[in-house]
């Protein structure tokens, strides 16, 4: 892998996830994915939306179990550290979430936030 240089910007990754323990193998990939890159030294954003918001919330991605998977929590727990999690304004609002109910490091942002990072140069986009 090359050093990114000004010709060459790095690459930022941001995982838009909308599977909670309605839809544990997507859930749990997006969580994957996200601790992988953040391991390999990317830049990782991780959107919790949908079903995932329950994540952002102390104790409930230890719901999420799954044979053969990392543990999610252990997963959510690397992206906190190297990363950066971010529950939707929205789905925060309709399940009556706010800043004090979420995890230490778990920000609330919307759309626009999301649109600017995925149109960054550089950006790369997935959804589960």
């Amino acid at each position: 892998m090359s050093t990114p240089t000004a010709a060459t910007p790095a690459r930022s990754l941001v995982i838009k996830t909308t599977s909670g323990t309605d839809r544990p193998e997507a859930a749990n990939q997006a969580l994957t994915v996200a601790a992988a890159a953040v391991a390999a030294g990317a830049e990782v954003s991780l959107w919790l939306t949908g079903e995932a918001a329950w994540f952002a919330v102390p104790g409930r991605v230890a719901e999420l179990s799954l044979e053969h998977a990392a543990p999610a929590g252990d997963l959510l727990d690397a992206v906190l550290a190297a990363g950066s999690v971010t529950l939707c304004t929205q789905c925060a609002a309709r399940r009556g979430l706010g800043p004090d109910d979420v995890l230490p490091g778990v920000r609330i942002a919307g759309a626009a936030v999301f649109a600017e990072e995925v149109l960054r140069p550089g950006a790369q986009a997935l959804v589960y």
